[in-house]
């Protein structure tokens, strides 16, 4: 009996000590078993430039052909409210890569320029914003950009490389450091700062045909000059025309480059072959990490004017050149899709498409459209208040653990990326700085019905235009004005003439009071409210005044990044394959440049 009995203490006792051991080994994390990382995914970004919302299949559109974005929106998750931060190219990816504000970055307008104008400039994302890359690359993840970059390359010298994608977390480059302009196309009218180029040649003609004057008078004598004093005024005039041609003569040839990781492989590149080279990157990239896990943030450059599209999709569709475009994007998504399904990694893949902003409307070809088709939305690129210029794809897709099919209203933003794929990669966000997004993962799996954002605030430049408040409790979605663009002509529904809107300045309308929207009743914001027609109309024009003061304590002053001393041209920080002047190279079908 005394055995059995012992016995019978022995038990409890050796229960409470198996429970204590468990306990510390969950604490310490020594008992995590071994196949953790099979339950992080991989994870495809897939991001489209200057595409519209209404130019998808999955968001309302019967005349493009878009097979393989509106499948993936039927495999996964559609959202109808998704926001960029920003509505021009660099801000807008500076706000998606750190989950921020790209003004808490200095990444948005401080002088008239509001994205980078060469690859030779000295600003770009700072160097202590983290983006999701880094944080993933920390996590054991391989981390791959192929495609745009457009956040700037060096600071102070051509190999310094500090804001390089490689030194923001990507182990892996292949694609343009800057942006697709109507300067890569010889055969398209100029783009980059077109109106200052314009300006400097008219001063330049103006100042020739002065000193052609004085030589004339000085030959017929009518002018008592010396010699010396007219070829003085020519070596003044001569040195001005190179001091400034060096930079906008050869745009072509600085800006629209192609670099794998830090060597630049075409200057300039030949636009005919880049979709196919960001296929056959892409594809690569999938097959060598397939055994996982991997980032890759597959950064298209479809559908940024001037539109190269090859000679497959010409003509195919119902809405010109910009209609081809697009359909040659969905061909080349579709490619992508089909490398993720071949190599089995369907399943275990998280998959994002969005755009980095709104289509852009001012983009003509004389009586041709262009630009993009924003649907029923107002506005467009470069508008950072109207929906048109804002509201974009999203969709995601992770087969059996996110529902097919579902659609989603409520506001999410392009700054939620980066804490979403930070929490499924098992990381932290940054605690020592604002991080404005928030997490999609319970929203996106139904654990809440409910977005995290209540307030989003939209900005254009530095300026904030709008807020926008979503009621919870009631559902509505209220959007606040306090500026708008002036749109030329009047009556018309963009900036025609122009690039894109201004922010500020006599392009611009104050409202006072503000303009006030029920997004969820009229999402093209055609009829503004009245304290007449709306009852809360002075209870929501407060809330959100109150939400917009609050943000602004968050804000604190930094490092401009557009100032004109970091947007110039400087031949010391110019991509170059070869010797500097004489840039060019060509990749031979190896890979390797010649």
């Amino acid at each position: 009996m005394r055995a059995a009995a012992r016995r019978g203490r022995a038990a409890p006792a050796a229960r409470d000590s198996l429970l204590v051991l468990l306990f510390l080994c969950l604490l310490l994390k020594t008992c995590e078993p071994k196949t953790a990382n099979a339950f992080r995914p991989n994870i495809l970004l897939i991001m489209a430039d200057d595409l519209g919302i209404g130019d998808l299949g999955c968001y309302g559109n019967n005349t493009l052909r878009t097979p393989n974005i509106d499948q993936l929106a039927e495999e996964g998750v559609r959202l109808t409210q998704h926001l960029a931060a920003a509505p021009l190219c660099t801000p807008s990816r500076a706000a998606f890569l750190t989950g921020r504000h790209s003004f808490r970055s200095g990444m948005e307008a401080s002088n008239g320029y509001r994205a980078l104008q060469w690859n030779a400039g000295s600003g770009g994302l700072p160097e202590n914003e983290t983006t999701f890359a880094r944080i993933l690359q920390q996590r054991g993840y391989a981390t791959g950009l192929i495609g745009k970059w457009h956040q700037g390359v060096n600071c102070a010298s051509r190999g310094d490389h500090c804001h390089h994608p490689l030194n923001h977390g990507f182990d892996y480059f292949y694609g343009m450091p800057f942006t697709l302009t109507n300067d890569c196309d010889p055969g398209r009218p100029p783009e980059v700062d077109a109106a200052l180029r314009a300006q400097l040649w008219g001063y330049t003609q103006f100042l020739a045909l002065g000193i052609l004057t004085v030589a004339a008078g000085k030959t017929c004598g009518f002018i008592s000059v010396s010699g010396r004093v007219v070829t003085g005024m020519a070596c003044v005039l001569f040195l001005f025309f190179i001091s400034w041609y060096s930079s906008f003569g050869f745009v072509r040839r600085w800006n629209c480059i192609l670099m794998r990781n830090h060597d630049v492989t075409e200057q300039p590149m030949v636009l005919e072959k880049t979709a196919s080279l960001m296929l056959k990157e892409a594809v690569s990239y999938i097959e060598r990490h397939k055994h996982g896990p991997f980032l890759l943030f597959l950064s298209l450059l479809h559908v940024h004017i001037p539109l190269v599209t090859t000679s497959a999709f010409l003509g195919k569709s119902q809405h010109g050149l910009y209609g081809d475009n697009v359909e040659e994007m969905d061909w080349l998504i579709g490619k992508i899709l089909n490398a993720i399904e071949d190599n089995g990694l369907k399943n275990s893949t998280f998959t994002y498409f969005t755009s980095d902003h709104g289509g852009h409307l001012e983009a003509r070809d004389g009586h041709s459209q262009l630009g993009g088709w924003n649907g029923i939305y107002k506005g467009g690129k470069g508008m950072g208040g109207w929906e048109g210029g804002i509201r974009v794809p999203g969709i995601f897709r992770w087969p059996g653990v996110l529902p097919a099919g579902r659609v989603i209203g409520d506001p999410t933003s392009l700054m939620d990326v980066f804490p979403t794929v930070v929490q499924l990669a098992g990381g932290e966000v940054p605690q020592d700085r604002v991080i404005d997004g928030h997490s999609l993962v319970p929203l996106l799996q139904g654990a809440e019905a409910r977005s995290a954002h209540e307030f989003l605030f939209h900005y254009c430049g530095q300026h904030l235009h709008a807020a926008r408040w979503h009621q919870r409790d009631s559902g509505s979605v209220w959007k606040v004005h306090y500026t708008t663009p002036q749109f030329h002509p009047e009556g018309a529904g963009a900036c025609y003439g122009r690039g894109v809107c201004p922010c500020s300045g006599e392009g611009v309308t104050h409202h006072r009071p503000p303009l006030l929207f029920d997004l969820s009743r009229d999402p093209s914001e055609a009829r503004p409210l009245t304290p007449d027609s709306e009852p809360l109309y002075h209870a929501v024009i407060a809330r959100v005044g109150a939400a917009v003061s609050e943000h602004r304590h968050t804000l604190s002053p930094v490092p401009q990044q557009f100032s004109t001393s970091n947007i110039l041209w400087k031949p010391w920080l110019q991509p170059c394959c070869g010797h500097f002047p004489f840039c060019s190279c060509h990749e031979d079908g190896d890979g390797t440049p010649r």
